[in-house]
């Protein structure tokens, strides 16, 4: 990775001067926590669904899914262009944006009385998280010399991992002693002290001049929106139904434009050129998957454990911390492994580890042993622990050094659509083999019957995982291909895991 060249920082009073290992230290906490707030969001609302879908909001099926997935598709929509933002106008300034924009939405979610309402304030938090992204992995790449920047890279890849677990655990502790707004109205406070935290101890870091691209922006954003409509509301509307055929249209429609307008315009957003690089593309597709994956098990886990094995919120939030395992430990395992086997075998093993952990629990249903699944959601964790950090590290260096912005923004959109993608895949598949709400289901049903709404539901869920397990095993042979005959450079061990 080529280092890069930068201005010497204007420094505030408390600020960390780059170099100095007690400071570095410091700001690498502050960022690390910043990115496991922003990517518990993603996960934490789906501990609150049965409470949600038994709420006076009385969500519908496709709702649920607008609640879930609007916080991800927006945060995913605006990161490359909140990248740009913060390279133009500064990292420091973006992120201190960002945890308000965050608190904002938090506050709106929270004061919802209908799902409108809360969608929209799910939206906004997302577009505050697009600005505390890109920031947080620019400023760690400031801050740290080169020779310790793949370690600082490696524990920002494992904080955004562990954010997922965090809002697992999180939104089950909130949910089990708290209404749902409770999950909303500890972020506010939470974003505030993180600001005074990153105002303390963050620098500033040199501006660049970058392009914002409002119209390239729009038609992302709206491209992917449009894409989302026409999976979400498939069920609802019908496969061949006006609504969903124009969206999917609308969507391709967009997404073309885009391409067209990045192509066309003297300095685009992105621009699709440089998806030449056989090793960013292959990064990107891999980023996405595997978090396709993940989010998939996310939006199911607390369902399948509420509904399904009768777990309180609290057991259920805790239920997944096997997920955290393999990512803890198998980035060192990856980094030997990685040096003696190139980059290929690791990052095609642990993306086949991920599909297989999907079917395996595509085995599960209502007489499952607890330890049966920890034992599946092994095999996930350690897939993930094994091949992110070198998949982003892949992407990030594939770009010029002063275009360090946009590419943790392309690195983070990339997980966050596949994120989106995964909740809305899954969750329609549901909707198509299982009517209704697992709540209001079980809610009017006793005995045989009950058992009759598990087995439906279990069955559903059942041909969801073998679904997104397929499509995953799919995406790692197309990654294969593009890492094909790549020589693996000694110092792309970024994915040293653990925190530096």
């Amino acid at each position: 990775m080529s280092t890069p060249v930068l201005a010497a920082p204007a420094h505030r009073a408390g600020g960390a001067e780059p170099g100095r290992a007690g400071a570095s230290r410091a700001v690498l906490i502050a960022m690390c926590a910043c990115v496991l707030v922003a990517q518990s969001m993603v996960a934490a609302i789906n501990l609150a669904i049965p409470q949600l879908a038994a709420s006076r909001l009385h969500p519908s099926a496709d709702s649920i899914l607008w609640i879930v997935d609007a916080y991800v598709i927006v945060f995913a929509g605006l990161l490359i262009p909140a990248g740009a933002l913060g390279d133009r106008y500064g990292r420091k300034g973006a992120l201190l944006a960002g945890l308000g924009v965050f608190a904002a939405g938090a506050a709106v979610s929270a004061l919802a009385t209908d799902s409108a309402t809360l969608i929209a304030g799910r939206g906004i938090s997302g577009a505050g998280a697009a600005l505390i992204m890109p920031a947080t992995m620019s400023i760690l790449m400031h801050v740290f010399p080169a020779e310790r920047r793949p370690q600082a890279m490696a524990s920002w890849t494992l904080a955004v991992g562990l954010g997922g677990l965090l809002g697992n655990v999180g939104g089950g502790l909130v949910q089990e002693y708290l209404p749902w707004q409770g999950l909303f109205w500890i972020m506010v406070p939470l974003a505030a002290v993180l600001a005074a935290v990153v105002q303390w101890v963050t620098p500033r870091t040199a501006t660049h001049p970058a392009v914002l691209d409002p119209i390239g922006s729009a038609l992302l954003i709206t491209g992917l929106v449009a894409l989302l409509y026409g999976i979400i509301e498939g069920p609802e509307f019908g496969w061949g139904s006006a609504h969903v055929i124009g969206g999917f249209a609308l969507g391709a429609l967009l997404l073309t434009g885009f391409v067209s307008h990045a192509l066309r315009a003297e300095h685009p957003l992105l621009d699709p050129r440089v998806f030449k690089s056989a090793k960013l593309r292959a990064g990107v597709l891999g980023i996405g998957a595997s978090f396709f994956g993940l989010f998939s098990l996310f939006f199911i886990n607390a369902q399948y454990l509420q509904y399904v094995k009768g777990f309180s919120a609290l057991r259920t939030g805790f239920a997944i911390i096997p997920l955290t395992v393999g990512m803890a430990l198998a980035p060192k395992v990856a980094v030997k492994a990685q040096q003696r086997y190139g980059t290929r075998p690791v990052v095609v093993l642990g993306l086949s580890l991920i599909g297989i952990g999907l079917l395996c629990m595509a085995s599960v249903d209502a007489h499952t042993p607890y330890a049966v699944y920890a034992g599946f959601l092994l095999i996930l964790s350690v897939g993930t622990g094994l091949c992110a950090p070198a998949l982003s590290f892949g992407v990030v260096s594939e770009l010029p050094a002063h275009q360090s912005g946009l590419g943790s923004g392309l690195n983070t959109a990339a997980r966050e659509v596949g994120a989106a993608l995964g909740v809305a895949v899954f969750g329609t598949i549901l909707a198509v083999r299982f009517s209704g709400q697992p709540a209001a289901e079980l809610s009017r049903t006793t005995g045989a019957e009950h058992a009759r709404v598990v087995d439906s539901f279990t069955d559903a869920m059942s041909v969801g995982f073998l679904v997104v397990g397929g499509l995953l095993l799919v995406a790692t042979a197309v990654v294969a291909m593009g890492y094909r005959d790549r020589a693996v450079a000694s110092a792309a061990p970024a994915a040293s895991g653990g925190a530096a």
